[in-house]
């Protein structure tokens, strides 16, 4: 299927296959009218569930299959081959869900990951805001401490699965003079009282997934949901998040851009122009090369970074930032590549590569945008050589 061998185990090209399943039988079918009519995927969330697919990542303590990120990086691609707002909505859970799992107490970690796991609740990460977007420091949003709570107030926004998550991973300043590192992380369920969903956002792309403000409005939150039990954890626990869930992005590009890749390369063949398909063509075939070289290259990227999170190693914050850059750069340039080849009809709503391409646009922008992942990753080449 591809042109690389990714050496991967048996348990993880079944797992593919079984994803792969799920996307053309369950999800491609849908894809069109849930874009058009940006309707959440819920059940198409329960049926992955089923599939036990939200428990990669997750230990075996916790209710979780005890896989790591390169089974989750896997089941992302193949989602986004056919539908990025699905895949989205899918790995959002995760995003939300990392924070709890990299820094919660056991007893938070006892309480949300098996619910998480099994799909029962979905899980999503509450940071962004109109002012803190690339700066992640810049947090409006506030949590103070009274008796045996906090109470929130504040305003969050382009928060995927707004709405349509129960637990959300929310970063509040608890102490503004010491700003990042007086940034804190709560735990905040779905119904809590004065916690409200305000614009749902009508996007580009990825319309299948919910994109919506969450407003806090003197929420109680019980101390014992504060993250870590420990003030000030929010900025480092959303740097080491990002670290963990920027190669799902990354693999979301990949999936985005194989699926153009395929449908590019049918429609190449099919065509017939001058009394010949236009594959016979070397320009055609020269595009289709850089295609699918350049996306074999991002999938390399991803599951190396994938692989270093999996063997423990602590600095791939360069690494994931270099997989998420590359990768939707290469999203962006092949779904684009794919509408030319269709040529006018790849422009038309009939034809598929003007989703993909619309798809592939939010993987240069969200988890920080690709300027933002060049500042990580060249801060990272100035401490490692310029000694």
């Amino acid at each position: 299927m591809f042109l690389v061998d990714h050496n991967l185990t048996e348990e993880q090209k079944m797992l593919r296959e079984l994803v792969r399943q799920i996307a053309e039988k369950k999800i491609k079918p849908f894809s069109s009218q849930m874009d058009e009519k940006e309707e959440f995927p819920a059940q198409i969330m329960k049926t992955l569930a089923q599939s036990d697919l939200f428990s990669l990542c997750i230990p075996t303590e916790y209710g979780g299959m005890g896989t790591g990120l390169m089974d989750l990086c896997i089941a992302t691609e193949e989602i986004s081959r056919v539908d990025g707002g699905v895949a989205a909505s899918y790995a959002a859970s995760f995003l939300g869900m990392f924070p709890i799992l990299l820094f919660g107490t056991e007893e938070q970690k006892k309480k949300y990951l098996p619910s998480i796991a099994s799909g029962e609740k979905l899980a999503a990460f509450a940071l962004t805001e109109p002012e803190a977007g690339s700066d992640a420091s810049a947090v409006k949003t506030t949590a103070k401490l009274k008796g045996d709570s906090y109470i929130l107030n504040g305003t969050k926004h382009f928060i995927t699965n707004g709405g349509d998550a129960d637990v959300y991973t929310v970063i509040a300043a608890t102490n503004k003079k010491r700003g990042a590192r007086g940034m804190s992380a709560f735990i905040v369920e779905k119904g809590a009282e004065g916690f409200n969903f305000g614009k749902k956002e009508e996007k580009l792309g990825i319309r299948a997934s919910s994109t919506g403000e969450l407003i806090f409005d003197d929420v109680k939150v019980p101390a014992a949901n504060l993250l870590g039990q420990k003030e000030g954890l929010g900025f480092i626990a959303t740097m080491k998040t990002f670290d963990q869930s920027r190669p799902g992005v990354a693999a979301q590009a990949v999936g985005i851009a194989q699926g153009a890749l395929e449908a590019a390369t049918k429609y190449a063949h099919q065509r017939i122009q001058f009394d010949q398909p236009i594959t016979s063509f070397q320009g055609i075939q020269w595009m289709l090369a850089d295609m699918g070289t350049k996306i074999e290259a991002a999938r390399c990227l991803v599951y190396s970074t994938a692989s270093m999170v999996d063997r423990g190693l602590k600095s791939v914050g360069g690494a994931s930032a270099a997989a998420k850059l590359f990768a939707s750069d290469v999203a962006m340039e092949v779904t684009t590549d794919a509408v030319q080849i269709y040529g006018g009809y790849g422009y038309m709503k009939e034809y598929p590569v003007e989703k993909f391409m619309r798809d592939a646009k939010i993987t240069q922008i969200y988890e920080g945008t690709n300027q933002i992942q060049k500042d990580i990753i060249a801060l990272n080449l100035i401490k490692k050589y310029a000694k």
